[in-house]
């Protein structure tokens, strides 16, 4: 089974969704607990919820295997996203419940994880900079928007209800300033959503390590509370009438990131 699907665009922009798969792999699952396999910390639908990222013109990769397998947005060394918060390792150990995702014993070791890490996370990231390279050398300009999901209430992580819409530019250094000021301006005219930029989620390992504005590439996470398409407890449905009511703001964003891109390379 391949680690990871992907979509050449024709356009400069890579969609990403690290956390959109669930697979585990059949010598992984039986040292997890039931809870576990049931992978609820999946950033469910995002392929679904993004269907249109194509027909914009936009590559587009996912990987195959859980968040649980191996977390293609952390450091491949480990080191935490938010020092002094609580994180969540490259290989974590526990849901967001704080439940053990292992059985007593079989958590991995260090050889383990250095096993996982070439096997599933080298692969998405040489994927992702090959393409990201490629883009700017064809357009002049590279676009990383990383797309992302979460429970609506997650007290492991943060206090109260998560806005909606969660737009993360590495506090403001992962793309043009100018674009993040345009993709502000959409969020604040989806006035049916909350949002913040650079709140709680800054943006992961992905829009850190790649967005480089003054090298021409700009990347951008959003983390969108789940509660705005689908519902948040198992069996975690796509809802379709909630969906169709944000799916206008996340194409907008994407058409925007376009639009500013095609004005930087007249």
């Amino acid at each position: 089974m391949e680690t990871y699907g992907f979509t050449q665009g024709t356009t400069p922009l890579l969609l990403s969704m690290p956390h959109d798969g669930t697979a585990i792999p059949p010598d992984l699952a039986p040292r997890m607990s039931a809870h576990a396999r049931t992978t609820p910390d999946t950033d469910w639908h995002m392929a679904r919820l993004y269907d249109f990222a194509a027909a914009l013109g936009a590559s587009v990769i996912q990987p195959r295997y859980s968040r649980f397998v191996i977390d293609l947005n952390r450091a491949p060394d480990g080191k935490p996203l938010y020092p002094g918060a609580s994180n969540t390792e490259l290989c974590p150990i526990r849901c967001f419940d704080e439940t053990p995702i292992y059985l007593p014993g079989e958590e991995p070791d260090g050889d383990e994880i250095a096993a996982r890490r070439q096997r599933y996370w080298q692969p998405y990231h040489d994927r992702v900079a090959d393409t990201l390279a490629q883009l700017q050398a064809r357009h002049g300009i590279a676009l990383l928007f990383d797309a992302h999901s979460i429970r609506s209430v997650v007290p492991r992580f943060f206090q109260g209800r998560l806005p909606d819409l969660n737009l993360g530019t590495a506090g403001a250094s992962s793309c043009s300033p100018v674009l993040q000021a345009r993709l502000t301006r959409v969020l604040e005219g989806a006035r049916d959503y909350t949002h913040v930029v650079n709140g709680r989620f800054t943006g992961g390992y992905i829009t850190r390590a790649y967005g480089d504005p003054e090298n021409g590439v700009h990347a951008v996470q959003l983390e969108q509370a789940q509660c705005s398409y689908m519902n948040e407890d198992p069996p975690y449905d796509y809802r379709e009438s909630l969906a169709d009511g944000v799916r206008p703001t996340l194409r907008a964003l994407l058409e925007t990131m376009l639009e500013w891109a095609a004005q930087q390379t007249r």
